[in-house]
């Protein structure tokens, strides 16, 4: 690639997303296990340098959302950045949905109470849409009732 783009990386496991970003936060460094727990440690999170590097060394694969929340802290990026590629998509793809319905005056507002930093959750964004198509439904039912009615005399 001549243009000067530079080419998206295949991120899939979860060692692939933690050494691209051991090479993107702290390049040209050897970062060990050790250093990052403290990084980690300092922003408020916990992380055993033992554990950093059983994902360095792809022995890590499902770790728990605690621990990609640390890793989240420890680079400075949303944790779920480190989530299994299909559960991001999920959350991507009802996220530009809802968008979507938003921008097009299908959702007006939404008011949520005791939300965290992360925002509503996908299942619940999911189901505002399933309540917007239910509502949808019945009005094109009613509609085509009224539409298709005799005339009272």
């Amino acid at each position: 690639m001549d243009s000067g783009e530079e080419r998206a990386p295949e991120l899939r496991t979860l060692q692939q997303k933690v050494e691209y970003m051991v090479e993107k936060t702290f390049p040209g460094q050897k970062i060990s296990g050790r250093v990052f727990a403290d990084l980690v440690k300092v922003r408020g999170g916990s992380l055993s340098h033992s554990y950093f590097s059983n994902i360095l060394a792809g022995k890590v694969t499902q770790p728990s959302e605690d621990i990609l929340k640390a890793l989240g802290l420890g680079f400075g990026v949303d944790w779920r950045f480190f989530k299994e590629e299909s559960e991001v998509v999920d959350d991507v793809v009802a996220g530009l949905q809802f968008l979507a319905k938003r921008r097009t005056g299908e959702i007006s507002g939404l008011a949520g109470r005791s939300l965290d930093e992360d925002g509503l959750p996908p299942e619940l964004l999911q189901f505002a849409l399933s309540l917007l198509e239910d509502a949808r439904g019945r009005r094109s039912t009613t509609e085509g009732a009224t539409a298709h009615s005799e005339p009272e005399q």
